[in-house]
């Protein structure tokens, strides 16, 4: 199932996200960020649904796809819908059993919850899946650029962060290698009682580490090895390009947020 996962990975293609200036797939996610806790109702919510929706069919990846990657995750958003319907308790009781009763409240903000997760984690999903490691360092670096004049690393900060997003489907095969070769030896993960389970994960953890960090000096010893000292001084091969189509995939945006505020009760 680790290997499923989609977070951090890229995947070659020629849509119009693909092509797309990195910049701006950036502030598209961070203004969705914002512009998604707009949403207060059934009209709004399901305004940002078909906004995500084209997004993803812009990217020109089959759905199954999608939806396999994000599985693991679905087990979240699935907790999220179950918490809320606990725990809320307004407005009418519309299933009352004997252990506990689910109000309407409960319900819609389950719902409602449940999918601002989905629609954030598609929609930044979408930025690693369409978009090269280099790409999302230059992007950021460009983005953080008038933050440099006052002594910020800028370039390091951005390949940071960039290897970080890269780093997470490596750690998620090497979670699964060692799981699999810990269930061979007899260890039990899913039985017995919860304490024993603790103990279980030892000896999961202890090599997941060990692994990370001789996979980071690796990268280190490779980035010296071809001179990396820094942002100061470099070039780059391709020049980022704004077009048309950033602008009117954000102004759409812009006027998504608008009809929100709008619409919003």
């Amino acid at each position: 199932m680790m290997n499923n996962i989609i977070i951090g990975k890229y995947v070659p293609g020629s849509s119009l996200i693909h092509r797309m200036d990195p910049r701006a797939k950036l502030i598209l996610i961070f203004a969705f960020v914002f512009i998604v806790f707009i949403a207060n109702n059934f009209l709004t919510y399901a305004l940002l649904g078909v906004f995500t929706l084209f997004v993803v069919l812009m990217t020109k990846l089959p759905l199954r796809f999608l939806i396999r990657g994000l599985r693991p995750v679905l087990w979240i958003i699935l907790f999220t819908f179950f918490l809320h319907l606990i725990v809320t308790k307004e407005g009418e009781v519309l299933i009352d059993l004997r252990f506990m009763k689910i109000y309407e409240e409960g319900l819609k903000q389950g719902i409602y919850i449940s999918l601002r997760f989905l629609y954030l984690i598609l929609i930044t999903t979408i930025l690693t899946l369409t978009t090269t490691p280099i790409e999302i360092t230059d992007g950021m670096e460009s983005l953080l650029g008038p933050f440099g004049k006052l002594g910020l690393p800028v370039h390091e900060l951005a390949l940071m962060m960039s290897i970080s997003l890269r780093f997470i489907p490596t750690l998620m095969e090497e979670t699964d290698k060692i799981l699999k070769a810990q269930m061979a030896r007899g260890v039990d993960f899913t039985g017995g009682p919860v304490k024993d389970r603790f103990k279980a994960v030892v000896p999961l953890l202890v090599p997941l580490f060990i692994s990370a960090f001789k996979r980071a000096e690796e990268l280190a010893t490779a980035m010296e090895a071809r001179g990396y000292n820094g942002g100061e001084g470099r070039t780059k091969l391709r020049q980022l390009k704004w077009g048309i189509l950033d602008t009117s995939l954000l102004a759409l945006l812009v006027i998504l947020g608008v009809a929100l505020l709008y619409l919003r009760t």
